[in-house]
C-alpha cells in the first residue's frame, strides 16, 4: 500500500477519460491498511479501472474537495464525473456494487 504525496489537481481529476477509482487514505491509517485485501482483490477483478490512490490529510486540497472525511473513501468517477462512493469498505459486494455503477 502506497497512497501518493503529490496529489493530482482537482482539475487532472475531473479530465480523466473513462472509468477511474481516486482512493483517499494514509500509510499510517490501521482503517486503510485492513481494508486493503478487499480493496486489491475488487480491483483485480476490474482490472480495467484506473486506481488512483492519494495520500489526504489536513491541508490537503483534493481531499477536501471531494468533502473527504474518512479514510479509505473511494471515490468512482466516469469520464471525472462521480457516480459512486464506497467509504470504508466492509465486504466485497459494495465494492461490486460501486465498480458496476462505473459500466
Amino acid at each position: 500500500m502506497s497512497y501518493a504525496t503529490n496529489a493530482p489537481a482537482r482539475k487532472e481529476i475531473d479530465s480523466l477519460s473513462g472509468a477511474a477509482v481516486v482512493e483517499f487514505g494514509t500509510d499510517w491509517c490501521g482503517y486503510c491498511q485492513g481494508a486493503q485485501p478487499l480493496i486489491g482483490a475488487a480491483f483485480e477483478r476490474n482490472p480495467q479501472v484506473r486506481r488512483l490512490q492519494v495520500e489526504d490529510g489536513p491541508g490537503r486540497a483534493l481531499g477536501r474537495s471531494f468533502r473527504v472525511k474518512l479514510w479509505p473513501t473511494l471515490v468512482f468517477l466516469r469520464d471525472g464525473v462521480e457516480v459512486a462512493r464506497v467509504v470504508r469498505p466492509q465486504n466485497a459486494a459494495e465494492l461490486d456494487e460501486a465498480f458496476a455503477s462505473l459500466a
